[in-house]
Parts: C-alpha cells; structure tokens; sequence
C-alpha cells in the first residue's frame, strides 16, 4: 500500500455581494483572522488580475478582490441610471468591504485601484494597515505621452469628436499591447487577458461606461495634492513596485511617492502595467518577508512597550 503525500493548496473562492442593488463579484481566499489583504484592479482589468498573487498570499493572508461596477463579473448598471465615476466606484467599494468585514487591511493598488483605494483611506484612515503601491499614479510627472488623447483633448471638452480620438484605447490590439508593452517575458503573459477584457468590453453600453471614467480620470488629478498630502501626514508603512516600462506611467512618477514616503520600499521591475504577471515570484516574495519585517515587527514592539 502506498502512502500518497498530502499537498496543501490554497482555495479561492468566488462570489457575490449586493451593494446598493448591485452585485459586486469577488475573489476572496485565505483563512478569517488572518492579515487582511485587500487587491484593488486596475484597466482595463479585473479581479482576474490578480487571480496568480491571491493564490502566492493565501497562505499568510487573508486576501480579497472585488470587480468594480461594469468591470469584470460585476454587474454593470444602465449609465443612465448609475454614474461611473471615480468617487462612486469607491463608495461601492468602501461599503463592500464594511460588508465583508474589511474594516482594517493591508490594501494593494494598481492603475484604477489607486484612485478607488486613495479615496477609500482619506475618508477613512483608520482603515489603512499599510500600503502597496504598483504602477497607479499620484503625481503630475506620472503621465507618458499614451495620455495625449485624453488630457489634450477629452479632458478639455468632451465631444463626440474627442471621444473618437480615444475610443482607440478600447480596441483589443490595445487592450493586448497594454498588457505586453515594457514586459521582459512576454510568454509569461496569458492571452486570457486581453481576450477576456476584450469579451467584457464588448457588453451592452460597456464602451460608454470607460469613456465616462476616461473622462471622470480628469479629478483624479485634482485630488493628487489631497492624496500626497495624506501620504506625507499619515506616513504609513509602504511597499512600491513600479514597472520600469509601463505604457501609461512614467517611472519618474513611481519615484515621486518617494518625496511623500520617504521610507517607504522601493522595487523597480524590469516589467510594465501588469507587473504581477511576469514578477509575480518577487512581488508575492516581497509582500511576505515585508509585512513580517516591517508591520507585524512593529506592531509587537509597539504591543510590547
């Protein structure tokens, strides 16, 4: 008779939650009293994103990731009804992860995940562990020239003319090169990205709901000074990883959270947007041996004292 060796793997589990009438899809692992971890999604992205970090966590943590309204397995209400914009889609997300039990966590933002997540935490500070930061922008010299359309133009007075010089972004060739551009191993990279983003974008009224953030990213910049100066006053315990070749962020604009976060850990990947498909092994490497050193480490001492 031969003994079979037990292997012990992490389980994600999928579901949803209802929050102002609309159902909020999640990916969730971990067990319940453990570290909390919260993964905010970037564009054109989803929960899905994180589907390989959530996996490498599990097992320290207790990890969530919700699909903000009209993104990903969320439900995506009528436009016309429902305002996609920033402030809301962080509302949604606050309120979801109070139902979630979510009062206090580590929280991870990436791309769309800063402006939802930076909102989250000025309003409720208390609810901040600490910080990982990957690829989303705060600062002025963030922007590369992938913007041009959009802060020329759109930004400046929408139309059906400029809506038209952007709906480039929404095509799938974009979509993929969004997701290759700056990456080092490309064969890393799982088309199912693109193609499933690409799927999502195709839903009714999907193309109208991204050109409302598009045009709603506008005050996200009017709240960088905001967002710097909760940075600089609450200096909490940070983790950075910032892609060296990302499409739409500058590295100059990773840097510049150094100047707010002056002791804050820096990790600059040879990798672009969607760092965690190509640097997982490190990202996940670093998330760990951080929280042990630096935010578990300091919360005993201060226990202790």
């Amino acid at each position: 008779m031969h003994n079979e060796n037990k292997i012990s793997l992490p389980t994600v589990s999928y579901g949803t939650l209802s929050v102002d009438g609309v159902n909020i899809a999640f990916r969730e692992a971990g067990v319940p009293g453990s570290p909390k971890i919260v993964l905010l999604h970037g564009w054109p992205a989803s929960s899905h994103q994180y589907r390989n970090l959530i996996l490498a966590l599990a097992s320290s943590f207790h990890v969530i990731s919700p699909d903000y309204p009209g993104f990903g397995n969320s439900d995506m209400p009528d436009p016309a009804k429902f305002s996609y914009t920033f402030d809301r889609l962080s509302e949604v997300t606050e309120k979801f992860l109070k139902a979630k039990g979510f009062d206090r966590f580590g929280l991870f933002v990436q791309d769309y995940g800063g402006p939802v997540g930076f909102r989250i935490v000025v309003r409720r500070p208390e609810a901040l562990e600490w910080l990982i930061i990957q690829n989303t922008n705060a600062y002025e010299v963030g922007f590369t020239e992938a913007w041009g359309g959009l802060r020329n133009a759109l930004w400046k007075r929408r139309t059906a003319e400029t809506e038209k010089g952007v709906a480039g972004l929404l095509e799938l060739e974009t979509i993929k090169a969004v997701y290759l551009h700056g990456h080092k191993r490309p064969e890393l990279i799982s088309p199912d990205n693109w193609n499933m983003d690409f799927r999502f974008m195709e839903r009714s009224n999907a193309r109208r709901v991204q050109m409302d953030l598009f045009y709603d990213y506008r005050k996200n910049v009017e709240l960088y000074p905001q967002w710097q100066n909760f940075l600089r006053k609450q200096q909490p315990k940070t983790l950075i990883f910032s892609g060296q070749d990302d499409i739409f962020f500058t590295r100059e604009g990773g840097e510049a959270y150094l100047k707010d976060l002056p002791k804050a850990e820096m990790h600059r990947l040879r990798s672009g947007h969607f760092a965690v498909e190509d640097c997982l092994e490190q990202i996940a490497a670093n998330i760990h041996r951080f929280y042990h050193e630096q935010v578990s480490e300091s919360q005993s001492k201060g226990a202790s004292q």
